[in-house]
């Protein structure tokens, strides 16, 4: 009798477990009930606000469930990254956001009001690519090599903006490897940076391809170099800064979707589902992916929680080369 309820206690707590789960399952399957909100920590206009609305209209196509974007910009990201961490675990509100606030701000700051690996459930990536090196038209340089020489010929003159992590460290890595100085210029998101730079407030920034190519082909900004380590298809043309004469320069972004912590497991798998297809669907190819010449990039809850931490080490090395003293 003994040696029976020796085998039988596993069975029983499994199957009380088993019941237990039952609420959370019968959640996911009906979810999504209502609208969800995809909180994007960046301006509208924005490739993270883009994508986000690219992804929501694949889901609600999928859910017949509206997606709200809720446009929370401004202090690196903390706002959104904050609202996200304190909203209720249910899986209606969604953080939607890049390297900057997942990867690169713990960092570049001493203290963040949030924890990127403790207040959140990731989800899934959503994308990659590399930026855009771009000047004024009526900027003297032409090439990579000619900003460079002319950059070495005066310090600190030439100005760079950057209303993103991925854009400032993308500059802030030219400077190391090129062995140049720059003033660097913050901005809240990088179409406030672009409208600095298309007024000639400053000289160059190196920004995601959906914000500065539309500029480059309306002819209104040049393109010099792309920051990834192939040419970017959507402007085969213009070399890489690796091959423009930079050599061994490489710098790119991602895009992610993360939960507060504790939302259920089922409902972020329920959300992994949705977010991987709608991502791979020809609505969102068609409406953010083709266009930006971004990748296509999708994990698995446990894939985008180890990417994240070895992009953080990434990051982390990038920020300490560059001599950024936490802010």
């Amino acid at each position: 009798m003994q040696r029976f309820r020796h085998f039988a206690l596993p069975a029983a707590a499994a199957a009380v477990a088993s019941v237990s789960m039952m609420p959370m399952l019968a959640q996911a399957q009906g979810f999504p009930e209502k609208a969800i909100t995809f909180v994007v920590p960046f301006a509208a206009g924005t490739a993270t606000d883009q994508i986000a609305r690219a992804i929501g209209n694949a889901i609600t196509a999928e859910t017949k469930q509206p997606v709200i974007i809720d446009n929370k910009a401004g202090a690196s990201g903390f706002i959104a990254s904050q609202n996200v961490a304190k909203a209720p675990a249910d899986g209606y509100t969604v953080l939607i956001t890049t390297n900057t606030t997942h990867a690169a701000n713990e960092h570049l700051f001493k203290k963040l009001p949030y924890d990127p690996v403790k207040d959140y459930a990731p989800i899934t990536a959503l994308g990659k690519g590399g930026q855009i090196m771009v000047v004024s038209p009526a900027f003297p340089a032409k090439t990579v090599m000619e900003f460079v020489a002319l950059a070495k010929q005066q310090p600190g003159k030439y100005s760079f903006g950057s209303g993103s992590s991925s854009s400032r460290m993308a500059g802030e890595l030219l400077q190391q490897m090129a062995d140049i100085k720059l003033l660097h210029v913050p901005y809240k998101s990088n179409t406030l940076a672009v409208t600095d730079l298309l007024g000639n407030q400053i000289d160059m920034m190196i920004t995601d391809t959906a914000t500065g190519l539309p500029q480059v082909k309306a002819g209104k900004l040049r393109a010099i170099g792309v920051s990834g380590a192939t040419r970017s298809p959507l402007a085969p043309e213009v070399p890489t800064i690796a091959e423009a004469g930079v050599k061994g320069y490489e710098m790119g972004y991602w895009f992610a979707a993360y939960a507060p912590a504790k939302t259920p497991p089922a409902v972020v798998k329920r959300l992994n589902e949705l977010m991987v297809k709608a991502a791979r669907s020809e609505t969102a190819k068609a409406a953010f992916y083709e266009p930006t010449g971004t990748e296509v990039f999708t994990t698995s809850p446990e894939e985008m929680a180890k990417f994240q931490v070895g992009e953080s080490l990434k990051w982390g090395r990038i920020v300490k080369a560059a001599g950024i003293e936490a802010e």
